[in-house]
């Protein structure tokens, strides 16, 4: 892959690490089409621009195809699917399986998003043929699929599923999680470190898989006990997977909840009741997530709640981004 585009190196946010996420070339507006042409996203390369590193690829154009090109398609075959040229049926698999696995096996990201709809890189739905019918509309595409089958976890979208409000908080919040991970077993820590970001991450878990959060508990209580690197490939593994479950507006009412009881003594009866309305508001689906947040986290800051002050739930990503700003479904 190419080396990172837009604001590269730029300040991290708010003190937390920038992500590093992999994206199709064509998205960032690069013109690497099959016709000459980009399929530049707004959101890519507007809005999370300034919060990412992106690092772009265009497989097909690197096994060689040029610009414009044939148009690729996925074919039917015992061992699976191939990309094939449509009118000269030259066969790429070999090539893009190749890159695919280069690829793979020196992945250094906190994520990738993927152009959708095409037999190199969507992440669903992509027509496999037989002759001139399709047989099954299921299909991923051919560098997109070698990817996610390596590296299940990584948080991995294309740009069409993230026109989905929740579809797209989800993948941000994780590409941001995994980039706090990343630079956390990057750097010199100790046991007690792994608890302070096990602790910092608390609110965050819950929202996700209240089961995984204890588990994960567990792998830290540990952690001065076993080998060091042992501990922090378990804990990777398990706070990834945690993160990888979809939150839910019922656990996220759970969590307020659990938020609003470390604040409550300190509230009078009014800043309370005001609390517990709002939540009841979300949870009832009359507005959206940052509306009973943004009432916490003033008392937070007001009462000098420490812990929850330092709770990633409340700031999983940039505020700018507004993408808990929808009405829940």
């Amino acid at each position: 892959m190419s080396g990172p585009a837009g604001p590269a190196g730029g300040p991290s946010w708010a003190g937390h690490p920038r992500p590093r996420v992999g994206v199709s070339s064509c998205l960032l507006g690069e013109p690497v089409r099959f016709n000459g042409g980009h399929s530049r996203d707004r959101f890519a390369a507007g809005a999370l621009a300034g919060y990412v590193d992106w690092v772009p690829v265009c497989p097909e154009m690197e096994i060689g195809l040029g610009t414009p090109r044939e148009t690729l398609r996925l074919e039917s075959s015992p061992e699976g699917p191939r990309l094939v040229a449509r009118r000269s049926g030259r066969d790429l698999t070999a090539p893009m399986a190749g890159l695919a696995g280069a690829r793979a096996a020196t992945l250094d990201l906190d994520g990738f998003l993927f152009k959708s709809r095409s037999p190199s890189c969507g992440t669903h739905g992509i027509p496999v043929y037989a002759g001139d019918t399709p047989v099954d509309r299921r299909g991923r595409g051919l560098f997109a699929g070698r990817i996610m089958d390596v590296h299940p976890l990584l948080p991995a979208e294309d740009e069409g599923r993230l026109r989905d409000d929740a579809l797209r908080e989800a993948f941000v919040e994780r590409i941001f999680a995994h980039a706090r991970l990343r630079e956390f077993l990057a750097g010199d820590r100790r046991p007690g470190d792994l608890v302070a970001f096990h602790s910092r991450h608390k609110m965050q878990l819950l929202a996700h898989d209240p089961a995984a959060y204890r588990r994960i508990g567990r792998v830290v209580a540990a952690a001065g006990v076993r080998p060091r690197e042992e501990s922090a490939r378990e804990y990777a593994a398990a706070f990834r997977a945690a993160l990888a479950v979809r939150s839910t507006t019922g656990r996220h009412v759970n969590v307020l909840h659990h938020c609003l009881g470390m604040v409550s003594d300190r509230l009078d009866l009014v800043r309370r009741a005001d609390l517990v309305e709002v939540i009841a508001a979300y949870q009832a689906r009359q507005v959206a997530l940052s509306v009973p947040l943004a009432l916490l986290r003033h008392h937070v800051r007001g009462t000098g709640t420490a812990y929850l002050a330092e709770q990633t739930y409340f700031a999983p990503y940039p505020d700018e981004l507004g993408l808990r700003n929808h009405v829940p479904r």
